[in-house]
């Protein structure tokens, strides 16, 4: 008991006696430095008193699918920086291959009494995926919002990047550079933004043969633009930056040249895509205005304002650099 009451009231600056008196319940001690220190028990993986239980912490969970694409890790510093403005803690957790998976997050979640979750390139944009921990979120009514376009029937606000104008930008970007052969890379079939930006593809005149749907990774872009490029492509268009950097990638070792033999795009302007070789053309994603939007949504449930469970739709921003060039 000494040990917790010196570690909580040295992560919040305070004296034992004061963490004392918030475990007791005691009078005498603000409001802010209260949820301070529940906030610390909860960091530190110290329980809540009994009697404190019911009290929802001043933590955020953050749920991210990777750190390895640089959109993920960018994406949580600007919620981290948001929710921190409004005086919560956010708590970073990260899905890997045979680790924590996101249902077992959202129990850990639960267990530690969170005020909210925000998700991100979650399971939610997954059609054929498991969908049941978030219909426990709803249950338990925690306020929730979910960055980027997910199945239809969550019911959670929503805070997206418009997949259709992002892919109509691209294309009509090649299109005026006089590609007429242009493939596109996607996600997964199931994957709901792939989905959006392949109907955007095809309502643009696009060659359903010239589509390939592949992992988000750069060994997935490879391969599948190693097929567009057999196929005497002159343009790829990539639903990631990720899967852009494995199309150029691809079309070097078919011994071609980008941009002089395959233009390549991508989508996110994640963090370096300006010192690749060459410069990546891509679609960005307002990644500051979204994560704000989610974090301004997130709040508004907390303090029990109705928040309708809408889709925010964020204008993306075409970014030219050297991977594209006249066909």
């Amino acid at each position: 008991m000494t040990r917790r009451l010196a570690e909580v009231a040295k992560k919040v600056g305070v004296s034992e006696a004061t963490v004392s008196r918030v475990l007791n319940g005691k009078p005498g001690v603000s409001e802010a430095t209260r949820e301070a220190v529940l906030t610390a028990l909860d960091v530190l993986g110290y329980e809540r008193p009994s009697q404190l239980r019911g009290d929802r912490a001043r933590l955020v969970g953050l749920v991210l699918p990777e750190l390895q694409n640089p959109i993920f890790p960018a994406f949580a510093e600007v919620v981290g920086g948001a929710l921190a403005q409004q005086g919560f803690t956010s708590l970073l957790c990260t899905r890997t291959v045979g680790g924590v998976t996101e249902a077992e997050y959202v129990d850990l979640l639960l267990q530690q009494q969170v005020s909210g979750v925000v998700f991100a390139g979650g399971l939610y944009a997954q059609a054929d995926a498991a969908h049941g921990h978030y219909e426990l979120l709803l249950e338990r009514k925690l306020p929730t919002v979910l960055v980027n376009a997910a199945v239809g029937h969550l019911g959670f606000p929503q805070v997206s990047c418009d997949d259709t104008v992002a892919a109509e930008m691209a294309l009509g970007h090649l299109r005026a550079l006089g590609h007429e052969r242009v493939g596109m890379v996607l996600g997964p079939a199931d994957h709901v933004p792939s989905r959006r930006k392949l109907a955007a593809f095809l309502d643009g005149g696009g060659d359903p043969a010239l589509v390939e749907q592949t992992m988000f990774s750069l060994e997935g872009g490879h391969a599948a633009a190693a097929r567009l490029v057999g196929r005497e492509v002159t343009g790829i268009v990539c639903a990631s930056d990720l899967l852009a950097l494995g199309a150029v990638r691809a079309a070097r070792r078919a011994g071609r040249s980008v941009p002089e033999d395959v233009s390549v795009i991508g989508f996110d302007d994640s963090a370096l895509m300006n010192c690749t070789d060459p410069p990546l053309t891509t679609v960005r994603q307002p990644i500051d205005a979204m994560g704000r939007a989610a974090v301004d949504l997130l709040v508004a449930q907390i303090g029990k304002a109705a928040v309708p469970a809408d889709e925010l739709l964020f204008e993306p921003e075409l970014v030219v650099r050297a991977s594209t060039a006249r066909a």
